[in-house]
């Protein structure tokens, strides 16, 4: 295939100006707008990606270097050939939103009912009908604005950093918390440290001021009264939560009660909304792999940041085994941060987001993070719950 004309490309970087680089040998147009390079690369891959990556930025795609399979007939006896070829891909770029994101529409949908679910069974309304669902509505507004406000704050900074990303997808489990939180899908290359940093800061702070705003709400609500078929039931099963610093200091400065001495009495629902959200706040702030924490230690640590994160299965596994053999709470604790000794694992054996642009953070920033992950230590309760009988 010969290399089309430039006016054939419309506004895609021409072969010229990839080099010197990468000298080009032909290039394929996919129908989805798809463009594939093929041809040799003439430095190393960081050079080649710092040099090419901003240019096809620039007119609107997204690219890396990767190795294309090719396979057509021998056009003598008929056989597949196969060949692999060194190639840029460019895939077209769009930071908005296009069309209606059923996907996300769906789940956020699905994830209102699992909540209201959830929120009624903690009000102790019985489920009838399905407009008996509405008396949740309290908890799962908490839950949603907390978990929205903290993806949304992710979205907006990448927004303004000019990355690819999704709306948030929400998770809807029908369980006693009615999520498993949401996320944003990050389907562009992050340009330099100060945007990995920003983008992922971002969602623990807005999602930490939404969860102080709904803790205080929910600590001047009236107690929820425990109905006795509940307290008599010999299915009932006690569930009790365990407070983070941050929530204690909140109930310290209003004055509000966070347990309630009497048997029959609770704290309202919403309180249990914000502790979801200080929760989730902790977990997102490990500072490993892929999730918050981990996109804020490799933009202030850069590359060391592995190092930090290899660290993190290691103390959440011996959480697990001094609470299991020291500390008569039960199996829940223990088997939680165990599991999340597994996940962090399997996160730093993937490694971190790597942005373009490797320069070092601002001391601003590095301030900024470090409160950050001073505000997540203060979310984090060695037993978030304890099942204490049925």
């Amino acid at each position: 295939m010969e290399i089309p004309e430039p006016s054939v490309l419309d506004d895609a970087p021409s072969p010229e100006v990839l080099l010197p680089a990468f000298r080009t040998t032909e290039i394929d147009r996919g129908p989805d707008g798809r463009l594939v390079y093929y041809g040799r690369p003439l430095v190393d891959y960081e050079r080649l990606e710092r040099q090419l990556w901003p240019l096809f930025r620039e007119h609107g795609y997204e690219v890396r270097l990767d190795v294309v399979t090719d396979s057509e007939p021998d056009p003598i006896t008929g056989v597949e050939i196969t060949e692999q070829r060194r190639a840029l891909v460019a895939e077209p770029r769009s930071v908005g939103v296009d069309g209606v994101p059923w996907t996300n529409v769906f789940m956020f949908l699905a994830t209102v009912l699992t909540t209201l679910y959830a929120g009624t069974l903690w009000y102790h309304q019985p489920i009838e009908g399905p407009l008996d669902l509405l008396a949740g509505w309290p908890f799962a507004l908490a839950v949603l604005g907390v978990l929205g406000i903290h993806e949304l704050g992710h979205y907006a900074l990448s927004r303004y950093h000019d990355v690819q990303a999704s709306l948030p997808y929400f998770i809807p489990v029908p369980t006693f918390i009615g999520t498993f939180g949401a996320v944003i899908k990050m389907e562009g290359r992050i340009p330099d440290r100060k945007a990995l940093f920003d983008i992922g800061v971002a969602g623990p702070l807005f999602g930490l001021v939404a969860a102080v705003v709904v803790s205080i709400i929910g600590l001047y609500l009236d107690p929820v009264v425990v109905p006795d078929w509940v307290l008599e039931s010999d299915s009932a099963v006690s569930f009790e939560i365990g407070y983070p610093p941050i929530m204690e200091f909140l109930a310290w400065v209003t004055g509000q009660p966070l347990r309630y001495g009497a048997p029959g009495l609770a704290a309202n629902p919403v309180v249990f909304g914000a502790w979801i959200g200080f929760f989730v706040t902790f977990l997102n702030l490990l500072p490993v792999g892929q999730l918050d924490g981990g996109h804020l230690i490799r933009a202030m640590a850069g590359e060391r940041s592995e190092t930090i994160a290899a660290f993190v299965p290691t103390a959440l596994i011996t959480i697990a085994g001094y609470l299991y053999v020291f500390a008569d709470v039960g199996v829940n604790a223990p088997v939680l941060w165990g599991f999340w000794g597994l996940v962090t694992l399997g996160l730093a054996y993937v490694g971190p987001a790597t942005p373009v642009f490797d320069e070092p953070l601002d001391r601003r920033r590095i301030a900024i993070g470090l409160l950050t992950f001073g505000l997540g230590a203060l979310c984090f309760t060695p037993v978030p719950f304890q099942i204490v009988s049925g």
